[in-house]
């Protein structure tokens, strides 16, 4: 006779599989920081406004297009739905962080901080340090980038187990999927316009904690 296995542990497994699936989608990621065309300007709030609201609408899209499946096929596209909303979201912080002229500085950990800060806040805790009235980003090592994205990818899976029921409601949940997908870049776009500016919030150069492998 075939041993049942307990409704829990089922969906702590299926939990446990797509919080692995987030945080390698995590890490692919960081590893690559976009190039930009945009340069530094003199007046640069116009414009990194735009491109908030240019990426914010490309989100909203991808996301709604990519929810539209219902049912169990729907669960099929949660993870290439965020890929590619965060793909989208990377792209605008790099060119956020051209218009303020601090591309060439950015790094991973930058880039999580900017993606995450919102929606995984204990999970990037570790990589601003606060100094004074300022926030620094360390420029961490591949292991504790690793382990930030493993507590990255479980804290999100978590959440999007809840939110998985607007799969089973074709066009109502897609419409909800993409209000969320521009709401979640909009609040990328502060992150990234805060640390970039530099008036309250400054970028590390180069603050090491470690070597980087």
């Amino acid at each position: 006779m075939s041993k049942q296995v307990p409704a829990r542990r089922v969906d702590e497994d299926a939990n446990s599989t797509l919080g692995e699936r987030l945080t390698r989608a995590v890490l692919d990621l960081a590893g690559r920081i976009p190039a930009t065309k945009e340069h530094a300007i003199r007046s640069p709030e116009d414009r990194v406004r735009a491109i908030a609201a240019a990426a914010a609408n490309k989100a909203a899209l991808a996301a709604g297009t990519l929810a539209l499946p219902p049912g169990p096929l729907g669960w099929l596209t949660i993870v290439p739905e965020l890929v590619a909303i965060w793909g989208i979201q990377r792209q605008m912080v790099a060119d956020i962080a051209g218009v303020y002229g601090v591309s060439a500085d950015l790094t991973r950990s930058h880039m999580l901080y900017c993606l995450f800060r919102h929606a995984a806040a204990q999970a990037v805790r570790d990589i601003g340090v606060q100094v004074g009235a300022r926030l620094l980003v360390q420029d961490l090592p591949l292991r504790v980038i690793e382990r930030i994205a493993a507590r990255i990818g479980m804290s999100l899976s978590k959440r999007l187990v809840g939110r998985g029921i607007t799969r089973w409601l074709p066009v109502i949940g897609a419409l909800g999927v993409g209000a969320y997908a521009y709401y979640d870049t909009g609040q990328v776009a502060r992150t990234a316009i805060a640390l970039f500016s530099g008036e309250q919030v400054a970028t590390s150069r180069r603050l090491r904690t470690g070597t980087r492998r």
